[in-house]
């Protein structure tokens, strides 16, 4: 396991260096000149626009930028931002906000999806599975906007339950409803993965084998028809919380939380680089650890599953 692990961990560096050239690569791209975007529709003198430019090394070819970004980034300088804010402090704000979304919303997901998936499996045909079938229809049909906005006036607006607005201060209770507008679509695709995977292992032998057994039904579910089902969601889970952080853009957007999602937008419209493969690398690393950590939970929920040399 710990040589599986390290060889792991080892992948992280070229797929690092090799979503974070790409992005640079596309920002450097984007039309217009960002300098002279920051004077809005003022002409600046050329000797202030000379400045500017090599002070954030706009002057340098593009392989320069990056090698610069990339050295930076290893004494823990991850560049200053056009408005003269250091990027580690941006994602000092950002990140903390949008990752307790992210895991609430990851929370919701798990908790909810995975309880009325596995009801509705156990109970498949009946009332209460094609309930909850017609409910993750309407969610997975229903753009998260919609979604937003409606849970935003309803409970926010016409209710005064929620508040409407998440400062970077409020407490974890603020992000309630926002997490489950962005769990909202996941909650419908865990909870009719779960429902298919449960129906199909009630109909397994290793199941018909337990029961036969004289084992009780309450143990059966637990340890043998769960446990099994758990696998692909445990996959779908691990991949989501990273979608989860990138993806928090309308929901954040809408409850006007200053994450992510919101900084890395303004951060490509005014074309900084170093901001938004800053941003990006840390989004890569989150996705690779989230993988592994999935890798793991299979030779827990599965003890046929050993990872050698």
């Amino acid at each position: 396991m710990l040589w599986y692990i390290g060889r792991r961990l080892l992948q992280l560096i070229p797929v690092f260096f090799g979503a974070t050239f790409l992005i640079y690569l596309m920002v450097f791209a984007l039309p217009g000149d960002p300098i002279a975007a920051l004077f809005g529709g003022k002409t600046p003198p050329p000797a202030v626009i000379d400045a500017l430019r090599a002070q954030y090394n706009l002057d340098k070819p593009f392989i320069v930028q990056y090698l610069i970004w990339v050295g930076g980034v290893f004494t823990g300088d991850f560049g200053i931002a056009y408005n003269g804010q250091a990027v580690s402090d941006i994602m000092a704000r950002a990140f903390p906000l949008t990752a307790k979304l992210a895991v609430l919303a990851l929370l919701f997901e798990a908790i909810i999806g995975i309880t009325v998936g596995l009801v509705a499996g156990l109970r498949k045909g009946g009332v209460f599975d094609t309930v909850s079938l017609v409910v993750s229809l309407l969610l997975i049909s229903v753009p998260t906007f919609v979604v937003g906005f409606l849970i935003q006036y309803i409970f926010g607006v016409e209710l005064a339950l929620i508040p409407t607005s998440v400062s970077a201060n409020a407490g974890i209770s603020a992000y309630i409803a926002p997490a489950f507008v962005l769990a909202s679509v996941s909650i419908a695709n865990i909870l009719r993965l779960t429902r298919s995977s449960v129906a199909e292992n009630m109909g397994a032998d290793f199941v018909r084998t337990a029961s036969a057994k004289g084992l009780s039904r309450g143990r059966v579910i637990r340890v043998h028809i769960l446990r099994n089902s758990l696998i692909p969601v445990v996959t779908y889970l691990g991949i989501d919380l990273g979608a989860l952080m990138v993806g928090a853009i309308v929901t954040e957007g809408i409850f006007n939380i200053p994450g992510v999602g919101g900084t890395v937008y303004q951060a490509v419209i005014r074309g900084e680089g170093p901001t938004v493969v800053s941003f990006v690398a840390v989004m890569v690393i989150i996705f690779m650890l989230a993988n592994l950590l999935v890798d793991i939970l299979y030779a827990v929920l599965d003890p046929r599953i050993r990872y050698g040399k």
